[in-house]
């Protein structure tokens, strides 16, 4: 999953990337309106979570920006207005989600998974491939009636192998998707990490790597 959050309140800011970097979405920031709509236009998002005072782009227009455009991405306003006629103010703007500050941090998690699936296009709820099944809600992955036991990067991972399947993933796009825009795309973060999903998923492997391709998972659905 991949999140913006668009905050000028740095230090907030700061706060939610990293509490939402661990619980296994890709997350970016901006700090001014002018800043979210240029990397709205360079990046594919799931949801975004929107302050409304910004600086440089209103959030009220910056979220009737996103509401009208094509390629829908979930809009989860985060804002210090609590009153009733914000929050419907907030909604009738096209905010699919109103959480006001302050705010306890697990509901904020659970409304922006909720977001995701809702996004038009959404992927399934439960994914399965190569005898794996994979629910991200729950974050649970088992292979075979096996409960698997993977880090937050790892299981990112394995539910952009199985997004995918049978189709490739780069190195680059999965990069991408999983980690966030500060990645080196000349580490070899991903393939360290393949590395030690393959060995928890176990035997028979079920990813496999063509050079210059990327990966993929093979085997029974």
């Amino acid at each position: 999953m991949r999140v913006l959050v668009v905050e000028d309140a740095r230090a907030l800011a700061d706060i939610l990337v990293e509490g939402l970097r661990d619980q296994g979405m890709a997350v970016d920031a901006a700090h001014d309106g002018l800043d979210a709509a240029a990397k709205l236009d360079a990046t594919a998002y799931d949801v975004v979570v929107l302050d409304r005072d910004l600086p440089g782009i209103h959030g009220d227009t910056l979220c009737r920006m996103i509401t009208s455009r094509e390629d829908r991405v979930m809009v989860l306003m985060l804002t210090a207005a609590d009153a009733p006629g914000d929050r419907v103010g907030g909604l009738l703007l096209g905010a699919d989600d109103y959480l006001a500050k302050p705010f306890h941090f697990p509901e904020l998690v659970l409304r922006i998974r909720s977001l995701a699936r809702r996004r038009p296009a959404a992927r399934a709820r439960v994914l399965r491939a190569a005898g794996i099944e994979l629910d991200p809600l729950s974050r649970t992955a088992v292979r075979d009636g096996r409960q698997l036991d993977l880090s937050v990067k790892e299981f990112s991972l394995l539910e952009a192998l199985m997004d995918a399947s049978p189709a490739f993933r780069s190195a680059e796009e999965l990069l991408e998707q999983v980690w966030d825009e500060h990645a080196d795309p000349f580490t070899n973060t991903v393939a360290v990490t393949i590395g030690r999903l393959r060995r928890k998923l176990g035997d028979p492997a079920v990813i496999t790597t063509t050079p210059g391709v990327g990966y993929r998972l093979v085997g029974r659905p």
